[in-house]
């Protein structure tokens, strides 16, 4: 993974909020600011329920980008699960280094996976594809 850089293009400052969940401050923290270097409000999570409470905050999330890792009772297959059914429209992400396993396209058809290690080009390259679907 590579250290945050400008971004090779911008979002529309503020048009899209990213939600990241990664227990790895080291890994979250260069993506989460490589995705506002190019224009996305970002929300920081560490695990699955700070992710979900992180949907009653201010900021609409408009994508979640997730590890399928971590620790709790959800893992990223179960967060975006739970997505799919109590926030269908919003895209989600999911990234492992952990290969093997893929995204199961018949019960989470709004999920997408990338697998670690990604570049940040990469991730912001598959968010505004998945935005603008």
């Amino acid at each position: 993974m590579s250290i945050a850089r400008s971004c090779s293009f911008t979002e529309p400052n503020g048009t899209h909020t990213v939600l990241v969940v990664e227990d790895e401050m080291m890994v979250r923290m260069p993506i989460a600011e490589y995705l506002r270097d190019c224009g996305y409000n970002v929300v920081e999570a560490g695990d699955a329920k700070e992710a979900i409470a992180a949907m009653d905050g201010d900021e609409p999330v408009s994508l979640v980008f997730s590890d399928v890792r971590m620790p709790g009772k959800m893992d990223g297959f179960a967060l975006a699960e739970w997505f799919r059914f109590h926030y269908p429209t919003v895209p989600v992400l999911l990234t492992s280094g952990y290969g093997g396993r893929t995204v199961p396209a018949a019960t989470i058809p709004s999920a997408r996976f990338i697998e670690k290690p990604y570049s940040q080009t990469q991730v912001a390259t598959r968010i505004a594809a998945l935005l603008d679907a």
